[in-house]
């Protein structure tokens, strides 16, 4: 008897597709291991020798290393130049995300590029076309060191290179959340008749603080831990131009290990703490930043 069933194309068994995000219990648990011994071996056991190597003859001779004069020195100079530099980072990042985000203009691509240049050009290439433009056997930089004004081997260079690769993390933080944000606000103001500065003061600011606040953050531990850029331009003059990580290098290679790991821990002390302020600032805020993770 003919069977019609028997001429219809059999259907192909289910196949059970696995889920993008299901794993292995076991290979969940290597890669989360293997994550943590990572994070062991490149930076928590630095970090504990930091302060061991700073600890290793006692309290006492790690707190003396730190009342040197030229210990101290290097520490009034790198809060110093932080100090300076930071607030000029802000300026120029709220003046760069203004630019980009709010006008539009003929080469704004290449502004956008150029931001990120600090991020891709070398510290040290950076120190040496400061002290190829300001150095005093330059033009410029004889003029200025005539007018009692030294850039190179001085805080102005330090300052002006501790700004240059600082620059792009304000500016990269409140980008995007003014390019989210839009005009509208700020149109709406000045169409109500609020001025430029109080529109400025009264709707982007607040929009905007948080960004800020996080780029300032960033900012300011980058300054503190500079290393590459400012060696070149201070011409490592102890006790005068010396910050905080060159006074490390230079006790170091003199095998004073006391002195150059309790500095070393205090850099890692002041940068502990800018992290726990950016957690703080990340877990309070989330909201507020998270067109910083969309962007």
């Amino acid at each position: 008897m003919f069977d019609a069933a028997h001429l219809a194309p059999s259907r192909p068994a289910r196949r059970r597709f696995r889920a993008a995000t299901e794993e292995p219990a076991a290979l969940r648990r290597g890669l989360i291991g293997l994550v943590f011994v990572l994070l062991a071996v490149l930076l928590f056991a630095p970090l504990v020798t930091v302060f061991a190597e700073a600890l290793s003859q006692g309290a006492g001779a790690a707190l003396a290393a730190l009342a040197e004069p030229e210990a101290q020195a290097a520490i009034r100079l790198t809060l110093l130049v932080t100090a300076l530099s930071v607030p000029l980072t802000a300026v120029f990042g709220l003046a760069a995300g203004w630019a980009i985000a709010r006008f539009d203009f003929p080469g704004k691509a290449v502004l956008i590029t150029l931001i990120d240049l600090p991020f891709s050009v070398s510290p040290v290439v950076a120190g040496l076309c400061l002290v190829l433009l300001f150095g005093a056997n330059t033009t410029l930089g004889g003029w200025l060191v005539g007018q009692g004004v030294p850039v190179v081997f001085a805080l102005p260079g330090i300052v002006l290179a501790t700004v240059f690769v600082t620059f792009p993390f304000v500016a990269r933080e409140i980008l995007p959340v003014m390019v989210e944000q839009g005009r509208a606000e700020e149109e709406a103001a000045l169409t109500l008749g609020a001025s430029g500065w109080r529109m400025f003061f009264t709707v982007t600011l607040p929009n905007i603080r948080w960004a800020l606040l996080y780029g300032v953050l960033l900012a300011t531990a980058r300054a503190m831990g500079e290393f590459g850029a400012v060696a070149v331009v201070s011409g490592k003059i102890r006790g005068v131009t010396a910050t905080v990580p060159i006074a490390i290098e230079m006790l170091y290679n003199e095998y004073l290990t006391v002195a150059a790991f309790s500095l070393a821990a205090l850099l890692a002390s002041l940068a502990l703490v800018t992290l726990a302020l950016k957690t703080a600032l990340e877990w309070r805020h989330a909201d507020a930043l998270s067109a910083i993770r969309r962007a």
